[in-house]
């Protein structure tokens, strides 16, 4: 059944909740998987697929080594665009803006939320960077260990989190005629937010 705009929910997060329940509702594996697309200084853009870790009206938010391509990326240019996609229900949604870092303790409450694994995996690498052999992080992995023997293990300081707080969404459902449904939501910059249906 076609979208029709005045039938979305008026607050886009609101309606990015209701699609990605209804992903998870069809059993579909990692919905909360998107894209993050960054560039730095020099233009060149990158992508990589993330968890969302949390959804609320400040923001998108993600976690990594602030030392990583796209750590490096947002301490450059801290705009950011990302992509939710679900083949199965033929539908995707898009959204960019500023991303803001995080500071340590709003990081550090989901830090201890991970896996010992994970946070010791985040001590051990300096993720991007070249190494001669998976054996050498497997040795680090161990140093690590011994470093902090309990279950305690501290924030790394090249390590946190980040809000994508849009400024745009769109939201797209394919049609077998190609004659596709994309609604975008600008901000009004007031908390308010426009709806406008686009051309396929």
């Amino acid at each position: 059944m076609p979208i029709d705009p005045a039938d979305l929910d008026p607050d886009p997060v609101a309606q990015l909740e209701a699609w990605l329940a209804d992903a998870e509702a069809a059993g579909l594996p990692l919905a909360s998987a998107f894209a993050l697309a960054t560039a730095g200084t020099d233009g060149e853009p990158t992508v990589r697929m993330l968890l969302l870790r949390g959804l609320d009206h400040d923001g998108l938010r993600f976690y990594t080594n602030r030392g990583s391509r796209k750590g490096r990326d947002l301490a450059a240019n801290p705009r950011a665009a990302a992509v939710f996609h679900w083949a199965p229900l033929s539908r995707q949604i898009r959204v960019a803006g500023p991303v803001r870092a995080m500071d340590d303790p709003e990081s550090a409450a989901y830090w201890t939320t991970r896996p010992r694994a994970s946070r010791l995996s985040a001590w051990a690498s300096v993720q991007g960077m070249e190494v001669a052999s998976r054996a050498i992080l497997e040795a680090r992995i161990d140093e690590v260990e011994e470093r902090f023997p309990g279950e305690a293990i501290p924030l790394p300081p090249f390590w946190g989190g980040y809000r994508l707080v849009p400024d745009v969404f769109e939201f797209w459902e394919g049609r077998p005629d190609r004659l596709h449904d994309r609604v975008e939501y600008l901000s009004d910059g007031s908390g308010g937010w426009r709806r406008r249906r686009l051309q396929p």
